[in-house]
């Protein structure tokens, strides 16, 4: 089963993404002997505490310096070291994007790069903190795996597949709680999207936890005689190119969605597939060219029209295109 019985919210944990990242890096740890933790000062809020306990030998506090933080990361995998780097997505790797290229990319090195409090739901942190540019930046990159889990679970899934592969790799996740609606037993594989829930009049494909509203919009759409299929498309590169053209020829429209910026993210990369492979109509749900503000979670991705109800809209949109 992929999915806990999850139209009720109330029924479902409310766990922040983070806390799946802190898990896995334990998990991972326990496995490999040469996995190394790298944060930059700020170990309790990225969940890296739970591996600084567990193997105090092998975390380094870095502190504020988190393009030097790149580079000795880099370093250290070049001298056989699975590394992961920890930081906020604004900071990790919006200040060193060049270190990560230069250092881990070029050098096809085993360096992790973890990015958390990313999206706009940071709240009341603002702007400044709301990392929105990281999905394009970093599946750019030549060599970069991009993985952005829909929940705790997942998260701690996402970690662990990423340390176990040979190169570098971007993990996103979140500051705020959100819904836990996938299963332990449900499998994670980097290049591979689930398919959360069928139908044919639409394909909804979105990543991180607003695959969740995903889930609620195709809810509501049903209530119209609207099946939409629903896609957790968490492995942005490797993307699953198979599911994603399934959708297209079998729905003949799509809705993607992300907190991120809708221009060159994971919409941007489900664009550029199916124009070339078998154009269908797309709607990109997400930040429409503008900077995050202030506010509380709930509020900013009402403001920025990401949740379910929108998502709505953007499927009737779509769907006069067919």
């Amino acid at each position: 089963m992929l999915v806990r019985s999850w139209k009720n919210p109330k029924s479902l944990l409310q766990i922040p993404t983070r806390n799946g990242y802190g898990d896995g890096l334990v998990e991972a740890g326990k496995k490999d002997p040469n996995l190394m933790v790298i944060c930059a000062d700020l170990t309790e809020s990225t969940r890296t505490e739970a591996f600084k306990e567990a193997f105090p030998d092998r975390f380094i506090q870095f502190g504020v310096a988190e393009q030097a933080m790149a580079a000795v990361g880099a370093g250290m995998a070049l001298a056989g070291k699975t590394v992961f780097i920890t930081s906020y997505a604004c900071f990790s790797p919006g200040r060193n994007w060049e270190q990560i290229r230069t250092t881990g990319c070029l050098q096809k090195t085993n360096l992790k790069i973890a990015g958390a409090h990313a999206g706009i739901s940071v709240g009341p942190d603002g702007a400044t903190h709301q990392m929105t540019e990281d999905i394009a930046l970093m599946r750019v990159l030549p060599e970069m795996t991009v993985l952005i889990p829909c929940d705790a679970i997942e998260t701690k899934k996402a970690t662990v597949a990423a340390a176990k592969i040979n190169g570098p790799a971007y993990i996103r996740f979140a500051r705020e709680k959100s819904p836990v609606f996938t299963t332990e037993s449900a499998k994670f594989e980097i290049g591979k999207a689930q398919v959360l829930r069928k139908g044919n009049d639409v394909a909804i494909i979105g990543c991180g936890p607003l695959v969740y509203e995903c889930l609620m919009a195709a809810e509501e759409l049903a209530k119209s005689g609207i099946e939409a299929r629903v896609i957790n498309n968490s492995s942005i590169k490797p993307m699953d190119e198979k599911t994603i053209l399934k959708a297209a020829r079998e729905c003949g429209a799509i809705v993607t969605v992300e907190e991120a910026q809708a221009a060159a993210g994971m919409g941007g990369a489900v664009c550029e597939l199916v124009s070339s492979e078998y154009p269908v109509p797309v709607e990109r749900v997400g930040l429409q060219d503008e900077f995050g503000q202030s506010g509380k979670p709930a509020e900013l991705l009402e403001h920025y029209k990401l949740t379910a109800p929108w998502i709505v809209k953007a499927v009737r949109k779509v769907i006069k295109k067919k």
